[in-house]
């Protein structure tokens, strides 16, 4: 679906080279925006040659898709014609499938809320909400889309829709495309939602915890999507230069799934029970889902993006703090209507743990800030939560490379999260160090950390909502850090020096200290000795 984002539709879209920073600014400059050509200079025509130069070498549509590009363009531009490059209007396109569609949203264009086509597209979704300077954006994802609902020469889901790829054609040749986002994989060999379905039964029926049942064979499904994924991108920018780009002329954003769950729901002070927030699932399954689950799928992608060229925005840890049951959730519950049967089905729990307005708001802020950077040249990139601000910011390297464990030069030990836990006022201490993963880093999640530069706060690997913390402030000797949400306040602020020690950066006379074996966390006056050195 198209959306218009500004009057005049005959006028051309003008250069401008400041960059909006939010859906407002952006709306203002593109009011601002229509009849800013003026005077003599716009009245000038360009000479036969720029023009020239500047109609895209495109390769014609089949006779459908023609016909169906003149008829966009006449909603466009009140005429048929394909525009040269520079004299169209700018836009932006969302492809892939439920999760950037508008499923779980609620609110639902006519026409893809059934009985013939389920799509479940909404106009609150993050393409139509960006601080992207565009001036029509297009929503064509569809929920249960796979790669074969958007490579070229693929299937139709539903008889009135196109195949992806070929929406994207359409789009390319009528209008000026900045960004294309894609996320897709989710329904491909992995297939995530039968799978939360199953989890969900089992719990409803008692039937015990799904992680076993999946665990062994996860990795193999993940490695089975990436070529597909692979593939789409290959495909998306051969439509691309089709349609007579270049690829520096447009961005394209292959984006990762976030993680609609977590184990720390209890920790919402109005934590209503699971049944009421749709939290349906066994703890230990919501724990093996965001730490294990969901980062292999995310690493799969990143591979699929660095093989295939596209521009990779790591979104796993975005909902991080905002997971279905906590406060200010970003993400959907478990949703029947009263008509569904009990257990759910595939189909009738669709609506279920996927982002609601709030995370297609978050997707939002991502994309714009991702479009931002890729001015500066940055191709790979995360987002999420700012420690302390609850505003999604993109940082221009993937989780990956971020995380790491910190090893005590007395004990040998690593920074570990007790239990693997990550629920406010975890204790931390000294425990062996896992086995480095493959990429060599922290071989569990709960021993990896990462010192946010931006305010100092020392993030846990197992959640982006959870930093390191001195409880009650109470910064002097003797005091054992813990696990807390995230604030930014001075308690949870340190420094890592280049003495290898870590410090309260507002009490730089106590260092993190690991006396003993397996001891506790403290905070001890710094001696330079090696119980308060750390090393990555």
């Amino acid at each position: 679906m198209a959306r218009e984002r500004r009057a005049a539709p005959h006028s051309p879209p003008t250069r401008r080279t400041r960059r909006s920073t939010g859906p407002i600014a952006a709306t203002a400059a593109l009011l601002l925006g229509v009849g800013l050509l003026t005077g003599p200079a716009a009245a000038a025509p360009a000479p036969a040659s720029d023009k020239a130069a500047a109609t895209p070498s495109a390769t014609p549509l089949t006779p459908e898709l023609e016909r169906l590009r003149a008829e966009e363009a006449r909603k466009l531009y009140g005429d048929p014609g394909e525009r040269p490059l520079e004299e169209r209007k700018t836009s932006l396109i969302s492809l892939g499938d439920s999760q950037i569609s508008g499923e779980g949203v609620g609110n639902y264009e006519p026409g893809t809320d059934g009985p013939d086509n389920w799509c479940h597209r909404s106009p609150d979704v993050a393409v139509h909400r960006t601080g992207i300077d565009a001036d029509v954006t297009y929503n064509v994802a569809c929920s249960g889309a796979s790669s074969k609902n958007i490579r070229i020469g693929g299937e139709k889901q539903y008889a009135d829709e196109l195949v992806q790829s070929d929406s994207l054609a359409i789009t390319a040749r009528n209008t000026r495309l900045k960004q294309i986002t894609l996320v897709v994989g989710a329904n491909d060999d992995l297939q995530f939602g039968p799978v939360m379905t199953d989890c969900v039964v089992r719990w409803l029926t008692l039937q015990g915890p799904c992680q076993k049942k999946y665990e062994e064979g996860w990795q193999d499904r993940v490695d089975g999507l990436v070529p597909k994924v692979e593939a789409t991108v290959n495909d998306l920018k051969t439509v691309m230069r089709d349609a007579g780009y270049a690829e520096d002329d447009y961005q394209l954003v292959l984006m990762s799934y976030p993680s609609p769950i977590g184990p720390d729901f209890r920790d919402n002070p109005d934590f209503p029970g699971k049944l009421v927030c749709g939290g349906t699932g066994y703890d230990s399954d919501t724990a093996w889902g965001r730490d294990h689950a969901v980062p292999a799928f995310q690493k799969g992608l990143r591979t699929a993006a660095q093989n295939s060229g596209a521009t990779y925005l790591d979104a796993s840890r975005l909902f991080h703090g905002h997971e279905v049951c906590t406060e200010d959730t970003r993400a959907r519950g478990l949703h029947l209507e009263l008509d569904n049967p009990v257990p759910p089905d595939e189909n009738t729990a669709r609506q279920s743990f996927h982002p609601n307005k709030r995370g297609h708001g978050a997707y939002a802020e991502c994309l714009t800030q991702i479009y931002q950077a890729h001015g500066d040249g940055v191709r790979e990139a995360s987002c999420a939560d700012q420690p302390g601000t609850g505003k999604p910011r993109v940082h221009p390297t993937a989780w990956d490379d971020e995380f790491t464990p910190l090893r005590n030069a007395a004990t040998g030990e690593c920074l570990d999260a007790r239990e693997g836990s990550s629920r406010n006022g975890t204790a931390v201490g000294g425990w062996k160090c896992a086995d480095p993963g493959p990429d060599g880093q922290a071989g569990q999640r709960n021993q990896g950390w990462w010192l946010d530069g931006s305010n100092g706060s020392l993030v846990s690997e197992l959640s982006q909502d959870r930093c390191l913390d001195i409880p009650k402030g109470d910064i002097t000797e003797g005091a054992e850090p813990t696990l807390y949400k995230c604030s930014g306040a001075d308690n949870q602020r340190f420094e890592h020096r280049a003495d290898q020690t870590i410090r309260p950066t507002t009490n730089p006379d106590l260092c993190l200290t690991l006396t003993t074996p397996e001891s506790p966390l403290t905070l001890a006056p710094c001696t330079s000795t090696p119980t308060q050195h750390f090393t990555t």
